[in-house]
């Protein structure tokens, strides 16, 4: 595997996007749709399940952006992320910032769990989520603290000694739903505030770009719209090209809307909801195996980038 997409902004601020794709990642273990089948015959379509590493300083620390379960054949693809020379055990990795409680954004906190210091930060229905499953207390507590955020209160958070980051991160909600896997549990509604974020990214106290990342958004309103209004470069959900994809293809029987997000076309998708705002810089992220807009060359893949969006691949740089 080839390392992924380096995104480079002023000075100290970079972000590197560890895959696109959405759960099960391209191809998919298990799937021969027409996307799949293209993927599984060109490597260089290879993408994993979502997942971007955010450094305020340099490269020195980084904290990700949700834990992907191919995490760990990320860190091996992505030497900024390898131990540093010198060190019986170290890491690079400073801290997972969790936008939901999904298995494709949760499970490879599972593959850092030898005894490295890290922070978790996320919203406290998806660390409850955590704390409900036993598995995830192989990362020792004392070592990799468990901290709420709340949405709306920018916060700084630390490096593992306890010095600051130089990284300003501010959640905010967004439409979504509950974690697939707690659908049909009693008591548990389908949307409550907490279970999908966007994060905001910035240098801390300086005039450095703005990053947004949505990795899951059921709706655009005019709140949102306004918010990335100026961004530098917007991460979004790009998760299907239309909303009756897998129906149609015979692969699952939910529409994007049932499954909390937007697809990119249509008047009521992310292409359209998005028009007219002033970002400079637009990237598809979270893709599924059956969206066409993986296909190089495709009516959707040209569509999108007519429109001024970006589908990330390994080794493409972006300037925030």
């Amino acid at each position: 595997m080839t390392s992924p997409a380096a995104i480079s902004g002023p000075g100290a601020f970079r972000v590197l996007v560890l895959g696109s794709a959405a759960g099960g990642g391209l191809p998919q273990w298990n799937c021969g749709c027409a996307t799949c089948r293209a993927a599984w015959a060109d490597p260089a379509m290879h993408q994993g399940q979502v997942s971007l590493a955010v450094t305020a300083d340099g490269g020195a620390h980084w904290f990700l952006v949700n834990a992907s379960p191919d995490l760990r054949a990320q860190i091996l693809a992505t030497p900024e992320l390898h131990p540093h020379p010198g060190h019986l055990r170290h890491s690079p990795i400073a801290g997972v910032i969790l936008t939901n409680g999904e298995v494709d954004a949760v499970a490879g906190l599972l593959s850092l769990r030898e005894g490295h210091a890290f922070s978790i930060h996320g919203h406290e229905r998806v660390l409850d989520l955590l704390d409900m499953n036993p598995i995830f207390n192989v990362l020792d507590r004392a070592r990799v603290p468990r901290l709420s955020l709340t949405p709306g209160e920018p916060f700084e958070p630390q490096l593992p000694d306890g010095t600051p980051s130089g990284l300003e991160v501010t959640a905010f909600e967004v439409a979504g739903k509950v974690a697939w896997y707690m659908e049909g549990v009693a008591g548990t509604p389908r949307e409550t505030p907490g279970d999908t974020l966007g994060l905001t990214f910035r240098p801390k106290g300086q005039p450095g770009p703005v990053v947004h990342v949505l990795t899951a958004c059921a709706r655009i309103d005019d709140a949102l719209r306004a918010r990335l209004d100026g961004a530098d470069l917007v991460f979004f959900d790009g998760t299907l090209w239309t909303d009756d994809e897998m129906i149609a293809q015979g692969l699952a029987p939910k529409t994007g809307a049932q499954m909390g997000h937007l697809p990119m076309s249509g008047p009521d998708g992310a292409i359209e909801g998005l028009n007219g705002v002033a970002i400079r810089q637009k990237v598809f992220v979270h893709v599924n195996n059956s969206n066409p807009a993986h296909l190089p060359g495709s009516p959707e893949r040209q569509a999108i980038e007519a429109a001024g969006w970006v589908l990330p691949s390994v080794n493409q740089g972006f300037s925030p």
